[in-house]
């Protein structure tokens, strides 16, 4: 860490964590991925259950190619996980802290919470 010309407040202790954070282009990449509200909401529906492709296409209203699109960029940031069953391929959120952080987010800044089972 290169010493500052003036120290003010707790710039030296907030440089130590950035250098220590890495590169926020990874994050930044995130972010623009997940910057697509078709996106978000699937990524919320799989938060609350494992489906496959086929209904997620009725739930969303998209067709089965966008929406298979939309998994695959989920899956690569490692928010959604997939198994196969029978001859279907059920997806459904990740156990990661990742997901389980962006899943709050949603719901606090959406203003929408998990469905209650009856």
């Amino acid at each position: 860490m290169s010493k500052l010309p003036h120290l003010h407040g707790q710039t030296d202790k907030l440089l130590e964590k950035i250098e220590k954070a890495g590169d926020f282009n990874s994050l930044a990449e995130s972010f623009k991925l997940l910057s697509d509200g078709t996106r978000l909401k699937l990524f919320w529906v799989l938060c609350h259950t494992k489906e496959c492709v086929l209904n997620l296409s009725k739930i969303m209203n998209a067709s089965s190619p966008c929406l298979s699109h939309h998994l695959k960029i989920l899956k690569n940031l490692g928010l959604i996980v997939s198994e196969r069953s029978g001859k279907e391929m059920l997806y459904t959120a990740s156990d990661s802290r990742r997901a389980k952080e962006l899943h709050n987010a949603i719901e606090r800044l959406q203003k929408i919470s998990c469905p209650t089972e009856k």
